[in-house]
């Protein structure tokens, strides 16, 4: 079934040209991916689509049958109402019956007003739909439904508005076009990967923005990649994305060295000519004119380079003892006791509310400690990546923002550049940098925050999720820097392949004031897990009451001696021999998956396999280690 179509879609920003005469087609079950630099008009595109924005020009058609529903990247909601009724803010046959009903329960209505309601829910198969609404609202971590919009934070809104989409499109057999903007921002690891699930399970055909690469490889099955003169379209996931665009651009780069060949070659001709023009000369004329054209359009761009200069470290970094902190009845740290060394990469994971970013404030001083000590290095300068994104008292234009910060910038090979040069290694061009921050978009905000961050030379990075928002080539960009870094990097974020790309271990936040110190990135952490359950799983009944035997207090037995030691047959001999050469061998398979599990950069199908492997490894390993200590106690 065809969904929609778009014919030579046009729109600019004020003189900036955003998108010109794009043209594309969208059909059912498509899971569509939309990947841009920021600023590139991915939220208006999004917008325009859903009926939020209009087009300077070209036009679209949305198949009358198609129900579409949109989640904004700054969602709206009546601030005097209670989460529920925001939710379920729906004229549905479905809906009204099961809020009919949730109010009867609520105000303790007749037995008759309630079970006529029930026979209606019945008819209306209405049942299913309240168990999948209790699903989601439990999945996102929406616990409060009476609580009234207006005292929301933006990371619940967001959650809140994700949660509507999704109820929305579950209601019964309908056509749905889902448009998420960002539906990854606000939403932890466990919340990330049950969207990820959800959407692949779903019929729901798709067009998205994210910049969470993981969920993209999960759920999107073609890339539609935005620049300012066309559309590119990729069938497959976002790492086959990746490899054939590399293979566009180097075919590009190609063309546009031979043309720029072909181009000095006819201006030296063009310089020479004479002033009349022979028909032939005329065409050759035209001809160099339409490859000055090509050439011209044809500008490379400005890498982004983090290159800064960081202050010297010295010996003390930053020690916390004995700290404790609570929030209200919600207990953050207990007795938290750690010392930090030079050049450390920490990641901090854990649920929404346990209280990550309580952490951070307490270290960087925001908040006081309840008791305990925060000692840190008088050479440490702290650079923090706050969650709450640029903050300025009042409208300026980019340039002025960034000179009251400072009119020059070291670098770290000992040279400096101004402002305004600076700006443009961050791809903010000369006239960009006199646009008002106002209306800057929320990724290229992000990209001056860290700009106002790196220009205090920072020598210990706080980063508070720093992906959100940011274009997969300023974050490409981020992650080369962060892994050159030499000072200590401290990151919360919820993007996978970021973590597991940078981090050396990871503070895992329980809750209830549990912080665990876990030696690996976030995927070595989640195979962790999956082995602990598994573990848990595959315990067999009978093993109950061997734990009491263990736990009971047992006279210890004597160590035979060691003449009573049997002799090994020869059938062991070769038992042993054997296992001495397989444990080396399966040692470096594992550290060879493992290498390859925190590149961050596998495909999910292949990534689950090695996953499975390492599993199997694992047990090998143990089932090895155990049968060759067994065979160490007998003599030769």
């Amino acid at each position: 079934m065809h969904y929609l179509s778009a014919e030579s879609l046009t729109k600019s920003f004020i003189e900036k040209p955003l998108f010109t005469d794009i043209t594309f087609n969208i059909s059912q079950g498509d899971k569509i991916a939309l990947v841009a630099k920021n600023g590139a008009g991915k939220t208006t595109l999004l917008r325009i689509l859903a009926g939020k924005e209009v087009a300077d020009r070209g036009k679209f058609w949305i198949n009358r049958e198609v129900n579409v529903c949109f989640l904004d990247q700054n969602p709206e909601f009546n601030d005097n109402e209670t989460v529920l009724k925001n939710i379920l803010n729906h004229d549905h046959p479905i809906i009204n019956t099961v809020r009919e009903y949730e109010a009867a329960l609520a105000h303790h209505e007749d037995e008759a007003k309630i079970g006529e309601l029930m026979m209606k829910m019945d008819e209306l198969g209405a049942w299913n739909f309240e168990n999948t609404v209790k699903e989601i609202l439990s999945s996102l971590n929406i616990t409060d439904i009476d609580q009234l919009a207006k005292t929301l934070s933006g990371g619940q809104k967001k959650r809140i508005a994700l949660a509507k989409v999704l109820i929305e499109i579950s209601f019964g057999e309908r056509n749905n076009f889902l448009i998420l903007d960002e539906p990854t921002n606000h939403l932890d690891f466990e919340m990330i990967e049950w969207l990820a699930d959800f959407l692949s399970d779903q019929k729901t055909t798709l067009l998205l923005v994210s910049h969470d690469r993981f969920f993209l490889d999960t759920v999107c099955n073609e890339i539609f990649e935005l620049t300012p003169t066309e559309l590119h379209i990729h069938k497959g996931n976002y790492q086959y994305f990746l490899q054939r665009k590399a293979e566009r651009e180097e075919s590009d780069a190609a063309t546009l060295d031979k043309a720029r060949n072909t181009y000095r070659k006819e201006l030296e001709w063009m310089r020479k000519q004479p002033k009349a023009r022979t028909t032939k000369s005329k065409s050759r004329q035209d001809a160099f004119y339409d490859i000055e054209d090509y050439v011209s359009g044809k500008r490379e761009e400005d890498k982004l380079q983090l290159q800064v200069k960081m202050t010297r470290i010295g010996g003390k970094i930053l020690e916390l003892k004995k700290v404790y902190k609570t929030f209200g009845e919600r207990k953050i740290m207990q007795g938290f006791d750690y010392t930090f060394k030079r050049g450390e990469r920490i990641g901090i994971i854990g649920k929404n509310g346990v209280g990550k970013s309580t952490f951070l404030n307490v270290i960087l001083g925001a908040e006081p400690a309840d008791s305990g000590k925060i000692n840190p290095g008088e050479t440490i300068v702290f650079g923090y990546f706050s969650q709450k994104g640029l903050e300025v008292k009042e409208d300026k234009r980019v340039i002025e923002y960034v000179r009251e910060l400072a009119e020059h910038f070291p670098l770290a090979d000992g040279t400096k550049v101004s402002a305004a040069q600076f700006l443009q290694l961050f791809q903010f061009p000369p006239e960009q940098q006199f646009t008002f921050i106002s209306k800057l978009s929320g990724g290229e905000k992000k990209r001056l925050q860290l700009i106002s961050l790196l220009f205090k030379n920072p020598n210990f990075l706080i980063l508070d999720e720093p992906t959100n928002d940011l274009d997969l080539v300023t974050l490409s960009v981020l992650e080369e820097f962060l892994e050159q870094y030499q000072g200590c990097v401290i990151i919360v974020s919820h993007d996978r392949y970021f973590m597991d790309k940078l981090v050396d271990h990871l503070f895992v936040f329980e809750g209830n004031g549990v912080i665990t110190d876990f030696p690996g990135n976030y995927t070595q952490w989640r195979i962790s897990l999956q082995k602990k359950k598994q573990e848990t799983t595959s315990r067999k009944p009978e093993e109950k009451p061997m734990q009491k035997l263990v736990e009971a207090p047992s006279v210890t037995p004597k160590p035979a001696p060691a003449s009573a030691k049997k002799k090994l047959s020869f059938k062991q001999k070769n038992e042993l021999e054997n296992l001495v050469q397989q444990m080396p061998l399966l040692e470096t398979e594992k550290k060879e998956l493992n290498e390859k599990l925190m590149q961050g950069s596998l495909p999910f199908a292949e990534m689950n396999k090695m996953i499975e492997r390492l599993e199997q490894i694992t047990k090998e390993l143990e089932a090895a280690e155990m049968r060759w200590l067994e065979l160490s106690e007998y003599t030769e």
